[in-house]
């Protein structure tokens, strides 16, 4: 693809989750990048073109080749690294994940149609199971659509597609899956707050504590990984067009993120609370995990949606002090999460998730303050993702989404991940092109 179409598509856009414009002068502006600085030893220019190297070489001619049902829609995630099919059975939280990056491809990075026809024909396939009422989405189908098991226990499939289905909204003629979307994140709220023990029995993690225990005496919890989607969900749609209820709710996450599953006592987020808010005793409230890196940036972009630097600098000095707490100084790489805080047991997997939200995060503190620490991170992170998580080292392109701690390579993998890192690649490299044309200079978006 030559360049000059690739960038073509980003003149004039404000991205839904931070992309901006900045109004004051170069020569008014402080330095963020610029001269002789890098950030993991790149340019800018550098950083940003292997960035659409990992993107356009690599990610979607992979994806094209063995994970896109260019014959029934959707995508085959469950795929070996050579390409091997080890099922052929589609996941309704990899549709809506899918059609969100080639809309977003489509909409923010290259309008190439072939993107928006991967995300339609997936968009197509998914919505002919969706449920009725007041139902959660089925997990799992057969590649032909027929539902492998009934409803799920949790909201991500349907926040999911509704994501996808949001930004798919954004494409000629097809606005009202904006409202679609809103009435699946409508449906998610009121099973959120009503339905009885909703979450009680979520698991997330493999971690080293007691399962039995873990969660006795709490009922329906709430769930920072919960209130992440729901955020992340939320703007996205405001960012298209207004809707006071959606802003009311968007407030009511940043609040409960900020303010309640926030513990002042170790100054770290803890993954559950009880469904009051209140704080958990016992081992399930001692748990941070590496959702709140993700959640964090999303309130980063909220806080540039609503242009509230207080809001922005807060959350950019909580982010650095869960990166520095999950970061493994042995090994490098961030650890999945911090399990249980007063003893102080980790989840040492490493997860190449938890590294891409690190690296949003960090980049977007990068572009609109002088923080050195976010330099630092961001270029750490990065480094690591490049020479311990890429598979090029080894004979394969794209990337190990899950190891150990040290980052063992096995052979063998059961799934390829179509969201977490095509969405940092997607994401850093609108931020990176933003810089460039920046002059390398600090945003001043708040100023």
């Amino acid at each position: 693809m030559k360049r000059r179409n690739f960038f073509k598509a980003l003149a004039g856009t404000v991205a839904a989750a931070g992309g901006l414009t900045c109004s004051k002068k170069p020569e008014q502006q402080a330095s963020a990048i610029s001269g002789d600085d890098t950030l993991a030893g790149k340019s800018l220019i550098q950083l940003r073109d292997q960035y659409h190297s990992d993107l356009f070489d690599e990610f979607l001619p992979f994806m094209d080749k063995y994970c896109v049902d260019h014959e029934l829609g959707g995508f085959l995630c469950n795929t070996d690294r050579d390409g091997t099919h080890i099922t052929t059975n589609k996941r309704t939280w990899y549709e809506g994940r899918g059609i969100w990056v080639y809309s977003y491809i489509y909409n923010n990075v290259d309008p190439n149609p072939k993107y928006l026809e991967v995300a339609r024909k997936s968009l197509e396939f998914i919505l002919k199971t969706k449920p009725s009422g007041k139902t959660l989405w089925t997990p799992w189908f057969t590649r032909e659509g027929k539902p492998i098991g009934g409803e799920d226990t949790e909201i991500y499939n349907d926040i999911y597609v509704a994501e996808g289905l949001t930004e798919y909204s954004k494409t000629e003629g097809n606005e009202k899956y904006w409202d679609i979307a809103k009435e699946l994140l409508l449906k998610c709220i009121d099973i959120y707050d009503n339905r009885p023990g909703f979450g009680t029995d979520a698991r997330f993690y493999q971690v080293q504590i007691d399962e039995k225990k873990r969660y006795d005496g709490v009922s329906a919890p709430r769930i920072l990984g919960n209130w992440m989607v729901f955020l992340g969900l939320t703007t996205q749609m405001l960012e298209i067009k207004p809707d006071p209820e959606l802003e009311a709710f968007a407030a009511r996450c940043v609040d409960a993120i900020m303010n309640h599953h926030y513990n002042p006592e170790y100054q770290l987020i803890n993954e559950y609370v009880n469904h009051d808010l209140s704080r958990i005793d016992g081992a399930q409230g001692q748990e941070v995990t590496g959702h709140v890196p993700e959640t964090l940036w999303l309130v980063l972009y909220e806080a540039i949606r609503r242009k509230d630097k207080k809001l922005f600098d807060l959350t950019a000095e909580r982010f650095r002090r869960h990166v520095e707490v999950l970061w493994d100084d042995v090994y490098d790489g961030a650890f999945q999460g911090l399990m249980h805080v007063d003893n102080y047991e980790f989840d040492m997997t490493k997860a190449l998730w938890v590294q891409d939200e690190i690296l949003i995060g960090s980049l977007c503190v990068v572009e609109h303050s002088d923080a050195r620490w976010a330099k630092d991170w961001f270029s750490r992170t990065y480094e690591y993702v490049q020479n311990k998580c890429s598979l090029r080292q080894h004979g394969f392109p794209l990337w190990n989404i899950y190891a150990d701690r040290k980052t063992t390579f096995e052979r063998h993998y059961n799934r390829i991940g179509n969201y977490h890192h095509p969405r940092q690649l997607i994401l850093n490299l609108l931020t990176l092109e933003r810089m460039i044309k920046n002059g390398g200079k600090i945003s001043n978006y708040f100023v």
